[in-house]
C-alpha cells in the first residue's frame, strides 16, 4: 500500500497542471526577418492531441461500452465539455433567475446555438428536480469568448458571485440527489474541495427553513488540501449559513470526537451532553481520483494518462471509504463517488468495502431513482494491468508485482490460498493434503482452458453501481455507489487504521486542560493528499485553484491566520503540554461569553429575547478586545462544537458558522463597536426592532445606485427625517412601499447601511448592489414618477464599508 501511496503522490503534478483549461490556443513570439522587421506571426496553434493508445487498449479491453458504442464514446470524449450551471433553490431570487433562463436566454441564444449545429442553446437537466440545473450546448472558451454570448456570460458571473447560482459539471451534481439528505441530518462531505457538492448539500439542508429560522441539521465539509480549503470556504460563503465547519483533516484520520464518559466525570464535565460522538446520518465520499471522466474539461489527461494513475490510488481510496463508514450512523447512508471510469478505482473499492464489512452494510439498488438521468450497470468483471501486463487473477501475478497489484484490486478479492482452495484441478492436479477429486467450482471463477487464465467474476451485485458515460446525455464520467449501513461495522473495521497513510500527528488525547482555553504546541503541518483531484475544477470561477495562495488569509478575514501568526511561537515554548487546544496555523474557535459586548449589540439593535445569541456566538480570538468578526451557529454546530472542546478540540476547525457582526472601523461615534454583516442579516432580520429604516421603491433604488444619499436628497423628504432620527451607525433599509412596516418574511429585501453625520451608505458588495438592481428593474415600471437625481456628492461613510 505503501508503495501505491508513493506512485500517487507523484502524480501530484500531473493533477495540478490538468486543471488549467488546455483548449486554447498558445503564444508564439512574433518573429523578426534579416532586416529587423516584424513578420505578422502565422497561426502557429494545433488542436490538442487527443489520442492516447494506452487509454483506448485499457477501457476497450474493461469492456465499459460495447464495440458498436466505442467510436461514439471516443468521438464525444475528443470534444470540450459543454458548461453547466445550477439555480440556488434557496436563494430569494430563485424564480426570478429560473424565468430569465426560460423567457430570455432560451430564445435569444437561439440564432447561436443553430448557426453552431445544435437544437437548443441552453435547456434544463431533465433529471434534476425543478429546472434547478441547466445544460449548455456551449462550452466554456465559447461562453467567454464569444460576442454574441456575453450578455449571457456577464449573467452567469453575477450570479454565481452573490450566490444565486453555482457552475458546476453537469455529472458533479448527482452525487448528493442519490444522498437522500433531510433537514436534521448530520452530514459529512469527506473531500469536500472545492465546494459546489457541498454547497448543494446546504441547499438540501435548508430547502424547508423559514427566514430567521435553522434547521436542525448541518454538514461538516472537510478537506486535506491546505490550499483547497480556501477555496471551499469562499465557495460556501456564497451560501450564508449557520450550519456549515469547514475543517482540514486527511479523510482517512477525520476524527470521532468521541467523548470517554468515564474520564469526563472524572474531570468534572457534563456527562450530559447533547452528542457523545462525531457520527453522521449521510456520508459523501467523493474520493480523490485519477480523473480520466473530465477528459473533456481537462484534455492534457489524454497526453499523461496511463493505468498506474488507477492502481496507485486504490487502496488510498479503499481507506477513505472505509472511514466514511466507520463515522456513518447505523442506518445510515454513504455515497462513494470518483469521476474516473476505471474499474479499479471503481467497483473493485466497492467490491473491497463490502468484503470488509461484511453484512453490516448493504449495497443500494436506486435503479427506480431519477429515470430520466441515463447510467450504466457497475460492472461484474475486469482486468488489472500493471506495467504492460494484464492479470485477471491475483495468483497469475509475479510475487515482484505484488508491491504495486493487491489483492483487493480483482473481482474475487481472494488470495492465493483461497485460489488455490476453489479452483477446479485438472485430473494431474495435486494439493497436500488432498485427494485427486475435484472440489466444488467457486461461483466467482468462469471456466477456462489449461492455456488460458481464470476469469473472475464478482459474486457481489455490483450492478448496483451506476457510471455515467459521456455520449449518453452529452456530460463527462462518473462513477457512483450507495451504501447502506445496517448495522455497527466488526470490531477491527470500527477502528481508524494505523497511520501508516497519514504524516500528520494525531490530536486525540484523555488528559484534560481546561476546556475552551487549551493549547496544543504541537506542530502539526498541513499535509497534500495522495493526489489532486480534478472533478469540478471549474465550479467556483475562472481561476486556476492552485492561484489560491495558503498561507494568506481567506475572505474570511480571521478564519485562517497568516503563516507569520502560526510561526510566532518561539522554540521555548515547545514543552510538553498535554495534545488539546488550537492547532498551528489555525485561529481558535472560542464562544463568546462577554455579556458587555452582547448585551451591547441586542440594545443597539433591539434584538428580541426569542433570538438566541447566548451560546450561539463564537469567535477566533481568546481576547474579547481584539475580536473583529463574531459568528453565528445553529443549534447542531454548537453541539458538535461544545463535544470538541470536551475531547480536546480534535478537529482542526478552517471556518466555522455564519459571520452575523463585524467590529467597525469607523473614527466617528458609534454606540455599538459592532456592525452587521450583509451575510447574518437575512437570519437575524426578523428579530431586529431598532435602526430599520423602511424605504419606497425609488429611494431604494437611489441608495443602490448611487452608493450613499445625503439626508436632504432623498426623493421621500419625510424619510430623510427618519434617517436622521436613527442613532449614528449600522442600520438596516428594507425595501417598503407602504407606510406601516410589514412582517419579514422570504420576499423581503434588505440591505445593511450606514447611518453617518450627514448622509446614508450602502455596505454591501458592488456585485450585490448591482444585482439587486437588475432584479428590481425586472419588478417596477419603466417610468417613475420619482426619478432618481442621483446625489454624488461627500459621502461620511466610512471607505471601507462602501464596498463592505
Amino acid at each position: 500500500m505503501g508503495r501505491g501511496r508513493q506512485r500517487g503522490r507523484s502524480q501530484r503534478k500531473h493533477f495540478k497542471e490538468s486543471r488549467e483549461n488546455v483548449w486554447k490556443r498558445p503564444k508564439s513570439d512574433p518573429t523578426v526577418d534579416d532586416s529587423g522587421n516584424t513578420v505578422p506571426e502565422k497561426p502557429t496553434w494545433e488542436p490538442i492531441l487527443t489520442d492516447n493508445p494506452g487509454f483506448e487498449e485499457y477501457y476497450k479491453e474493461q469492456g465499459i461500452v460495447k464495440p458498436e458504442e466505442w467510436d461514439l464514446f471516443m468521438e464525444i470524449l475528443r470534444k470540450p465539455l459543454p458548461a453547466a450551471f445550477r439555480v440556488n433553490a434557496n436563494s430569494q431570487f430563485c424564480d426570478d433567475i429560473i424565468s430569465i433562463l426560460e423567457n430570455d436566454f432560451v430564445k435569444s441564444l437561439q440564432a447561436e446555438a443553430i448557426e453552431g449545429g445544435e437544437l437548443e442553446a441552453i435547456k434544463p437537466l431533465p433529471w434534476y428536480p425543478k429546472n434547478l440545473a441547466w445544460h449548455s450546448n456551449f462550452s466554456r472558451k465559447q461562453i467567454r469568448k464569444n460576442k454574441t454570448l456575453e450578455k449571457f456570460h456577464e449573467f452567469l458571473k453575477l450570479e454565481n458571485e452573490v450566490g444565486n447560482m453555482t457552475r458546476q459539471e453537469a455529472v458533479s451534481m448527482v452525487p448528493p440527489l442519490f444522498l437522500d439528505v433531510h433537514p436534521d441530518h448530520f452530514v459529512l462531505d469527506m473531500c469536500a474541495a472545492p465546494g459546489s457538492k457541498t454547497f448543494q448539500l446546504l441547499e438540501i439542508i435548508h430547502g424547508a427553513s423559514e427566514p430567521g429560522t435553522l434547521p436542525n441539521g448541518m454538514v461538516v465539509a472537510n478537506d486535506v488540501d491546505f490550499q483547497r480549503s480556501n477555496l471551499l470556504i469562499h465557495q460556501t460563503k456564497r451560501m450564508c449559513t449557520a450550519n456549515l465547519i469547514v475543517t482540514n483533516h486527511e479523510g482517512q484520520q477525520f476524527p470521532g470526537c468521541r467523548l470517554n464518559k468515564f474520564r469526563a466525570s472524572v474531570d468534572g464535565l457534563s456527562e450530559d451532553m447533547p452528542i457523545n460522538q462525531l457520527s453522521f446520518d449521510r456520508v459523501l465520499c467523493d474520493v480523490p481520483c485519477s480523473g480520466d471522466g473530465t477528459l473533456r474539461k481537462a484534455p492534457d489527461i489524454w497526453r499523461k494518462w496511463n493505468s498506474g494513475m488507477g492502481n496507485g490510488l486504490h487502496s488510498l481510496q479503499v481507506i477513505l471509504a472505509m472511514r466514511g463508514l466507520s463515522l456513518l450512523k447505523v442506518g445510515g447512508k454513504m455515497i462513494y463517488s470518483t469521476c474516473s471510469m476505471n474499474p479499479v478505482e471503481d467497483e473493485a473499492v466497492v467490491a473491497e468495502i463490502l468484503r470488509r464489512c461484511g453484512d453490516s452494510v448493504e449495497l443500494v439498488d436506486v435503479s427506480d431513482k431519477l429515470p430520466e438521468l441515463i447510467r450504466r450497470p457497475g460492472l461484474k468483471t475486469w482486468k488489472v494491468r500493471d506495467k504492460g501486463l494484464w492479470f485477471t487473477s491475483y495468483k497469475d501475478v509475479p510475487q515482484n508485482r505484488r508491491g504495486g497489484v493487491l489483492v483487493s484490486m480483482f473481482p474475487s478479492g481472494k488470495n492465493l490460498k483461497d485460489l488455490t482452495e476453489t479452483t477446479p484441478k485438472n485430473e494431474n492436479a495435486s494439493v497436500d493434503g488432498c485427494e485427486d477429486e475435484c472440489k466444488e467450482t467457486d461461483n466467482s471463477m468462469v471456466d477456462a482452458t489449461p492455456d488460458e487464465p481464470v476469469v473472475e467474476v464478482s459474486d457481489l451485485p455490483l450492478e448496483r453501481c451506476m457510471r455515467i458515460i459521456p455520449h449518453d446525455q452529452n456530460t463527462g464520467a462518473f462513477f457512483i455507489a450507495v451504501l447502506r449501513k445496517v448495522s455497527p461495522l466488526p470490531d477491527f473495521q470500527e477502528k481508524p487504521n494505523p497511520r501508516k497513510h497519514s504524516s500528520t500527528k494525531n490530536a486525540d488525547s484523555t488528559e484534560k486542560s481546561p476546556v475552551e482555553e487549551a493549547v496544543v504546541t504541537v506542530d502539526v503541518e498541513p499535509v497534500e493528499s495522495a493526489v489532486e483531484k480534478v472533478v469540478e475544477a471549474d465550479s467556483t470561477n475562472e481561476k486556476d485553484v492552485n492561484s489560491v495562495e495558503p498561507e494568506k488569509k481567506t475572505a474570511e478575514g480571521e478564519r485562517i491566520t497568516e503563516a507569520k501568526e502560526a510561526n510566532s511561537s518561539s522554540a521555548g515554548d515547545k514543552r510538553k503540554v498535554p495534545m488539546q487546544g488550537k492547532w498551528k496555523g489555525f485561529d481558535p474557535v472560542v464562544f463568546l461569553k462577554d455579556e458587555t459586548v452582547i448585551n451591547g449589540i441586542k440594545a443597539f439593535y433591539g434584538i428580541d429575547e426569542s433570538f438566541p445569541l447566548y451560546g450561539h456566538l463564537v469567535a477566533r480570538n481568546t481576547d474579547t478586545s481584539s475580536v473583529k468578526r463574531i459568528y453565528y451557529v445553529s443549534k447542531s454546530v454548537k453541539e458538535v462544537l461544545q463535544l470538541n472542546f470536551t475531547v480536546g478540540q480534535q478537529l482542526k476547525i478552517a471556518s466555522v458558522g455564519l459571520k452575523m457582526f463585524e467590529r467597525q472601523s469607523a473614527k466617528e461615534g458609534s454606540s455599538c463597536a459592532f456592525r452587521l454583516s450583509s451575510e447574518g442579516l437575512p437570519v437575524i432580520l426578523p428579530y431586529i426592532t431598532k435602526q430599520v429604516l423602511y424605504t419606497p421603491m425609488a429611494d431604494f433604488k437611489h441608495l443602490l445606485q448611487d452608493k450613499s444619499i445625503k439626508f436632504p436628497d432623498f426623493v421621500n423628504k419625510q424619510l430623510g427625517q427618519k434617517v436622521i432620527d436613527l442613532a449614528m451607525g449600522c442600520c438596516v433599509v428594507v425595501l417598503n412601499d407602504g407606510e406601516e412596516p410589514v412582517k419579514v418574511d422570504a420576499s423581503t429585501i434588505a440591505i445593511s447601511c450606514w447611518r453617518g453625520k450627514n448622509s446614508l451608505g450602502v455596505m454591501v458588495t458592488l456585485a450585490d448592489c448591482q444585482e439587486l438592481l437588475e432584479r428590481l428593474a425586472e419588478r417596477t415600471p419603466k417610468t417613475d414618477d420619482g426619478s432618481v437625481n442621483g446625489s454624488n456628492g461627500d459621502s461620511d461613510v466610512p471607505q471601507a464599508m462602501e464596498t463592505a
